[in-house]
């Protein structure tokens, strides 16, 4: 398989030029979508690509229409925390109506938006909301680490027949990776083991999976095997691929930006306390951002972030059974 070196927001583009191309039912339309993808207004026209009004509400509950009527819509509403201005028409209509209507209508929509610290945007532009949407009954949930990720995930999520929230991590738009030209799909559901360990598993998603990465590098020069997990999708989560590794190593560690409480990590660690509680020698750990609004400096930001260096403190209080000082 040829391969290409490629931004995330490169990636993003190629996956829907390529999908525009294949399905006329493919438009996209939000917030400054026909000013920042310009070479897709110029290959496909204002009909396909075009800019909206700051009207999140509006911009969802179109999109939510043009689904239900047979078009393949993938929306932009820029920062995450706009989507609290288009809870009712993603949450109430998209996520509901399918199985309200008793299968009789699709929504084959997208709701693409940003999140996580890096830009010094403040609280009312960055708030990691994902879990809110995990737990609504009839979405998907994607948020994705790499660029080829990025490109797979997306073009699996413009083909599902439900509505997907595709969560990008704001920081992770400039960062180059490996994309595999022309058709490449990553499923919808399924997780990547990135470094097999034997010690620890380390599950995380989107920017924070650099993090255990690093700390996993780190952990091998003391001798400790750290597995890492990319769970790219959070909902339907691959509980196969988490249970299979706790199985295996007997301690887990979940790292995110979002807070703790009411998280993914929280669910994961539930999942592993119901199913695989026996193999567990240590309690679950998790490495999370503060419960707390997002400052606008960027000094702050990093403080409130899960670094490398967190993550292997938690791994080696679980691993040596005792607390590591910060």
């Amino acid at each position: 398989m040829k391969m290409q070196t490629i931004t995330v927001n490169d990636a993003v583009s190629q996956a829907l030029a390529e999908e525009m191309r294949r399905d006329p039912r493919v438009l996209t339309f939000g917030e400054g979508v026909a000013t920042k993808r310009h070479d897709l207004l110029a290959e496909f026209g204002p009909q396909r690509v075009r800019n909206t009004p700051l009207a999140e509400g509006i911009i969802a509950g179109t999109a939510a229409g043009a689904a239900a009527m047979g078009l393949r819509p993938v929306i932009d509403l820029l920062f995450a925390p706009f989507l609290t201005l288009a809870m009712d028409a993603i949450m109430n209509s998209a996520g509901k109506l399918r199985y309200l209507s008793g299968g009789q209508f699709e929504f084959p929509m997208v709701v693409m938006t940003m999140t996580g610290a890096g830009w010094g945007v403040g609280a009312q532009h960055n708030h990691n909301l994902e879990a809110m949407f995990v737990h609504t009954p009839g979405l998907k949930v994607v948020m994705p680490s790499s660029a080829a990720d990025f490109k797979g995930l997306l073009k699996s999520a413009i083909r599902d027949d439900n509505p997907v929230m595709f969560f990008m991590d704001m920081t992770l738009g400039y960062t180059p990776g490996e994309v595999p030209e022309g058709e490449h799909l990553v499923p919808i559901g399924q997780a990547a083991v990135l470094r097999a360990g034997r010690d620890v598993t380390l599950v995380s998603y989107s920017k924070t999976v650099a993090a255990c990465l690093a700390a996993a590098e780190q952990l091998a020069a003391q001798n400790i095997s750290a597995e890492v997990i990319d769970l790219r999708t959070l909902k339907p989560l691959d509980e196969a691929t988490i249970l299979r590794s706790v199985r295996k190593t007997g301690r887990l560690v979940v790292v995110h930006e979002a807070a703790a409480p009411c998280g993914v990590g929280a669910e994961v660690a539930a999942i592993v306390s119901e199913k695989a509680f026996t193999a567990l020698k240590a309690p679950v750990r998790r490495v999370t951002g503060p419960d707390a609004p997002s400052p606008s400096s960027w000094l702050l930001e990093q403080a409130g972030l899960p670094q490398a260096e967190a993550v292997q403190r938690a791994v080696l209080d679980i691993v040596l059974g005792a607390a590591v000082p910060a």
